[in-house]
């Protein structure tokens, strides 16, 4: 069985040794880091991390801006174990794109259903579709998580590549928000609002679509939500077997 690779991130190097310890005994394969610096110099080496425990007190960069730079580059799932215990520092965290927020001092046992939890709703987002897609001038590799645009890769995010999966499964069908939400992010809180959906989306036509203001694979259902306007025999011949399930 592969090992889930988790990044442990802490300027205390006591903490930081009894949570690698802790998490190794559980089975993870773990990472460590005290800086902000360090943190992404490992995220871009190690691009199989599949959960972040992040400190908000380092010695560099504050956390909480960490956080918004973790997200900008990855959907990684992410639990921040701070001393800050005021509703304000977590609802900021939330905010700032935090999954889920501990405070010191915590119970390990705690700490380690927490962990399960963020990484069964990291594998929820995974794609169920298989092989190579093809739409339009977008090619998708969904093994690989890779998409191309006339031949020039985009880099999508993890919820990105998600949300275009969605849609094209559901092509054709108008999709509410609230529909979409469900779908991709089932249990967590986070995304509660249709504004979030509607950033998500936003993103997601800058990086595909020929010209934002008039999207052309994405639309804009009046008064329901989104759908993907397109003919599904347009890519229907390029899933495999096993994407049609």
């Amino acid at each position: 069985m592969n090992q889930k690779q988790v990044l442990v991130v802490d300027d205390d190097p006591d903490i930081l040794v009894i949570l690698k310890d802790n998490l190794e005994l559980d089975g993870y394969f773990v990472v460590t880091a005290s800086t902000g610096r360090e943190v992404l110099q490992l995220l871009e080496n190690f691009q199989d991390i599949e959960l972040v425990i992040l400190d908000l007190s380092l010695p560099d960069i504050d956390g909480m801006q960490l956080c918004i730079t973790i997200r900008e580059r990855s959907d990684v799932p992410i639990i921040m174990l701070t001393a800050r215990d005021s509703v304000a520092d977590k609802v900021l965290g939330f905010e700032r794109g935090a999954d889920d927020y501990l405070v010191k001092p915590f119970d390990y046992l705690e700490l380690s259903a927490r962990i399960k939890a963020c990484l069964r709703r990291g594998a929820s987002l995974k794609p169920q579709l298989d092989g190579v897609i093809e739409l339009g001038d977008l090619k998708i590799d969904v093994g690989k998580n890779i998409v191309w645009k006339n031949s020039d890769k985009i880099n999508l995010t993890v919820k990105e590549f998600g949300l275009l999966l969605f849609f094209i499964r559901n092509a054709g069908k108008a999709l509410t928000r609230d529909v979409i939400r469900r779908a991709l992010w089932k249990n967590t809180d986070l995304y509660t609002g249709s504004r979030s959906i509607d950033v998500h989306v936003q993103h997601l036509r800058s990086k595909i679509e020929d010209n934002v203001s008039e999207p052309k694979l994405i639309v804009t259902v009046q008064g329901v939500g989104y759908m993907l306007d397109d003919e599904p025999d347009t890519y229907s011949k390029h899933l495999t077997t096993e994407a049609k399930k």
